[in-house]
């Protein structure tokens, strides 16, 4: 948990300086990106909100995304990723919002995705999508990797 937080600290004195918001939407991290960014002290200044959309029904009534608006789009996939993190961003109305969507294990998904596959997406000034196979069915191991990514991918697109 250290690396998470210590990504996230970073995370949060960009935040801070820009005088910039963000949000969470994530699925198989489990609240692991959210809670990273919330250990770091300060967060009241950044964080304003999110939700771990573990299903179907959190999908609807968290995030307000009805089923037919998903005609098309598969769960712990880019465009879902992409969506979700857009949405978490209106629904806070945010500067940034990450998103991220997998199979953490220790067995795949139901959409034949390998326990290890997640998407991750920011949406924001800049804006990012990003597939990761950990090759992996550790369960615990990969809700940490999912969570190191996502916050990865906003360091990266806070430095741009």
């Amino acid at each position: 948990m250290d690396e998470l937080i210590a990504i996230a600290g970073q995370v949060g004195a960009r935040l801070v300086a820009r005088k910039q918001t963000i949000a969470v939407a994530e699925s198989s991290a489990g609240g692991l990106i959210a809670a990273s960014l919330l250990a770091v002290p300060g967060a009241s200044a950044y964080f304003l909100g999110g939700a771990v959309v573990y299903t179907r029904d959190a999908r609807r009534v968290l995030m307000d995304i009805p089923d037919d608006a998903m005609k098309g789009i598969r769960s712990a996939s880019e465009p879902y990723a992409e969506l979700l993190a857009r949405q978490i961003r209106t629904r806070f109305a945010t500067d940034w919002g990450v998103s991220e969507t997998g199979a953490a294990g220790p067995t795949g998904n139901r959409y034949g995705d390998a326990a290890g596959h997640a998407c991750f997406a920011v949406a924001g000034p800049a804006s990012a999508v990003v597939t990761l196979e950990s090759g992996s069915n550790d369960r615990f191991a990969n809700m940490r990797l999912f969570a190191k990514s996502a916050l990865e991918l906003l360091l990266e697109k806070l430095g741009e």
